[in-house]
């Protein structure tokens, strides 16, 4: 891609279609008329007749139309998502399931509570359902400001949220169409687009007592005014909803339409939403607006901040400084200043009412230069992250924040939204690409596979996203995948999530001289501008080994630079089948800095192991990982399950001795068995184990001893924390180090001592099963 010129837009980078290279492509572009293609067809039982694509663009005509932007300020760039494309892999079968929603569903349905609400025919239409309802009184919910007295709605929140999963829809069939180039995606793309335009000259047409209904011609939602009003006067939840969060995911969706599938009318929506905002929030005072952002539920606006800043950098409108106006007036200051300090105030917060904010916030820095913000949103993220993310990388309970550091004590009935994760994601990527610290993506790797992945049941639909809302994490826990959530706020995440793995795969520098290869998913890459082409072969995480191959040489030299897990040991590169002989460190990112040749082969080895991870407050409530997969115990039982693993570790303390494994990632130890957090079963299972060692026993030895105990950790545990061993002679070492502090503590008698030596002595520590 080739920056464009800049015409009165200040401090970013403009990337239209796919480079001067496909400068040729407009022409190609004008002969697929889309509404030549498949008319979108209404949805069926049965998804067979949806898993085959249909007639389609190649990538590179589908690049051609797209129009990207990035802030100078990012060292480090996303590629569009037409740019890479994905191989087979776990992550697949989610992809295939959610094409053939997206090939079947009815634009009609989509559509149908924004022409209700416009006074437009739904052609028979019903909404989707859910939260997309048309509520208990949908005629009454058309009021416009003027009409609406607080109180008014006594019907209560039903209906009041509609047109959020409408928004999240068109976003993510803009995704799927920029993932596949099927026309049918594209022409369901452009037909929401058209009946949202309908949708909002009704709606500008409208009057009341001989004026204008609404107050500016850009208001487009699927409800009246009111609410936003009635928002300004610090209405409660019940009594209004969210309407900002509505908002967002309709100026989200109509941007990514825009952006994705080069549909200009949808700019031009956006645009008139983006005025219709400022003219309201531009009146209200600062006191107003802080009480409003920190209104429980209703004062959630989403990502508005980041949207705004977007439609600003993308806008040629005169009046385009409204954007930029109304994004800064989505800013809840005593929240970015705590976390810019660094002072904690989470505890108690709503999880996925305040994560969206931080993406916008990321984005405002980029724009004004205030790194305030910047700071605001690495305090938050560090914040979160352990401290209140659990193995999945979820976070909350009962969609609410507990204490800082606190895991294993805020394990409740219902943790970790999906929305939650959802969000978290685009907070860890656009961090890094201001600055490019691996834990980001560490944490991005865990959260997509574990949690974003698992939380697509394996299942097809033809009517909904069958992605659950919390991935929660007690003992017989079972994901709440329910009808598939079709109408809420995670089904409308869900919409998209399952059509966009590939986006976070490779990132690149702004100055195109560097790659960076995030994660070891099965993959292509094409990067017109510079001219690489690049064939990720592998079967990770079910494999250990990742190749990638040049298939296409830059035109220049490149630097690439690959991701080294922060939980991995013993990472091998080659570069065309010899050893890299570069620095390779977990929780880095290894360089290779030469020009390369069509052929070259990069091999990045990563070995797979077993380990144990201990919640940050509580060493003894823990869960298995396989390299980055979280595994989870498949039982009922509502009480954890009592597993004693000190006897099957070896000597990198990986989990080795007495275990099996089997196709996807499916173990057997102690008779349990563990499957992968990703594999979209619906069973009851446990994240969790509470880990128990009555006695004190390495590798099948046991001393007879009763495992001693201080400061909430046990002998075992303080021997197994200095693991990876170097060899026998250092864990020998270990043990008699612990076991003295332990007599010298008066917690071990000199006698006890002497067995556990024994034992330790005597334990096979070096063998395999």
């Amino acid at each position: 891609m080739t920056p464009a010129s800049e015409t009165g837009i200040s401090r970013r980078n403009v990337v239209v279609g796919g480079g001067v290279a496909l400068a040729g492509m407009a022409a190609a572009v004008a002969l697929l008329d889309p509404t030549q293609a498949r008319a979108a067809t209404p949805a069926h039982k049965s998804g067979a007749a949806f898993r085959i694509a249909g007639p389609a663009r190649s990538a590179q005509v589908v690049r051609a139309g797209q129009t990207h932007v990035y802030p100078d300020a990012w060292s480090v760039r996303p590629f569009p998502l037409s740019s890479v494309k994905l191989g087979q892999s776990v992550f697949t079968r989610a992809l295939d399931q959610h094409l053939v929603l997206y090939r079947a569903y009815s634009v009609d349905k989509i559509l149908a509570v924004f022409r209700r609400n416009a006074g437009l025919p739904t052609n028979g239409a019903t909404p989707p359902g859910g939260w997309e309802e048309y509520g208990p009184n949908p005629d009454a919910q058309r009021w416009g400001p003027r009409e609406y007295t607080r109180g008014q709605n006594t019907a209560g929140a039903g209906g009041c949220l509609r047109g959020h999963y409408g928004g999240h829809f068109l976003s993510g069939v803009s995704m799927a169409y920029a993932a596949t180039g099927e026309l049918a995606l594209l022409n369901k793309v452009n037909a929401i687009v058209d009946g949202l335009e309908d949708c909002r000259a009704a709606l500008a047409a409208q009057e009341f007592e001989g004026a204008p209904r609404y107050s500016h011609p850009g208001f487009l939602s699927a409800y009246g005014e009111w609410q936003f009003s009635a928002l300004e006067e610090f209405a409660p939840y019940g009594e209004i909803w969210a309407p900002y969060y509505t908002l967002h995911k309709i100026l989200a969706g109509l941007l990514d339409a825009h952006a994705l599938a080069g549909n200009a009318k949808a700019l031009q929506l956006a645009e008139g939403i983006g005025h219709w905002v400022y003219s309201r929030l531009s009146t209200c005072t600062p006191a107003q607006l802080a009480r409003m952002w920190g209104s429980y539920i209703a004062g959630e606006y989403g990502g508005m901040n980041e949207v705004l800043v977007e439609l600003y950098w993308r806008s040629a409108d005169p009046q385009k400084s409204e954007f930029l106006d109304a994004a800064k007036l989505f800013t809840l200051h005593t929240l970015v200043d705590a976390c810019a300090a660094g002072t904690d105030t989470l505890n108690g917060k709503h999880a996925n009412q305040h994560i969206p904010q931080f993406p916008g916030y990321v984005k405002l820095a980029a724009e004004t230069g205030d790194d305030h913000f910047l700071d605001a949103t690495k305090g938050f993220f560090d914040m979160v992250v352990p401290g209140r993310a659990y193995a999945h990388g979820g976070t909350g309970e009962g969609e609410l924040w507990g204490p800082a550091n606190t895991v294993a004590g805020d394990i409740g009935p219902r943790n970790a939204e999906s929305c939650a994760a959802y969000n978290m994601l685009k907070v860890a990527s656009h961090l890094f690409f201001n600055e490019q610290d691996p834990k980001y993506m560490d944490y991005y790797e865990r959260t997509v596979l574990n949690h974003i992945l698992g939380g697509r049941r394996n299942q097809e639909s033809t009517n909904g996203p069958e992605n659950l809302y919390m991935f929660p994490v007690h003992p017989g826990a079972r994901k709440e995948y329910g009808n598939g959530n079709i109408g809420t706020c995670c089904g409308g995440t869900g919409l998209e999530s399952h059509v966009k793995y590939q986006e976070g795969i490779y990132f690149r520098s702004a100055d195109a001289s560097e790659l960076y290869v995030n994660l070891y998913i099965a993959s292509t890459l094409t990067w017109d501008e510079t001219g690489l082409e690049l064939e990720q072969v592998s079967s990770y995480p079910e494999g250990d080994t990742s190749t990638l191959t040049i298939t296409s040489a830059p035109s220049g030299p490149l630097k690439v630079h690959l991701r080294i897990p922060v939980w991995s040991r013993g990472v091998e590169i080659e570069v065309n089948g010899t050893p890299a002989g570069v620095a390779i460190e977990p929780g880095t990112y290894a360089t290779i800095d030469r020009t390369w040749a069509a052929g070259d082969t990069i091999t990045v080895r990563i070995p797979l192991s077993v380990r144990v991870e201990g919640a940050v407050d509580r060493a003894d409530i823990q869960t298995l990982l396989y390299g980055p997969v979280v595994l989870t115990a498949t039982s009922s039982s509502t009480s954890y399950l009592k597993v004693s693993l000190a006897d099957r570790l070896d000597l990198g303390g990986n989990v080795s001795r007495g275990i099996s494994k089997t196709a996807a990632n499916v173990f057997t130890i102690g008779g349990v068995s563990y499957e992968p957090a990703y594999n979209g079963r619906d069973v009851a299972y446990h994240m969790y184990f509470q880990r128990t060692e009555p006695t004190v026993t390495f590798a099948g030895q046991n001393s007879g001893v009763a495992n001693p105990r201080r400061a909430g950790r046990t002998l075992l545990d303080e021997v197994w924390a200095q693991a990876p061993f170097a060899d026998r002679s250092a864990f020998l070492d270990a043990v008699g180090e612990v076991s003295a502090a332990y007599v010298a503590a008066g917690l071990l008698t000199a006698r006890n001592r002497q067995k556990i030596l024994l034992a330790a002595g005597r334990a096979p520590i070096d063998g395999g099963n």
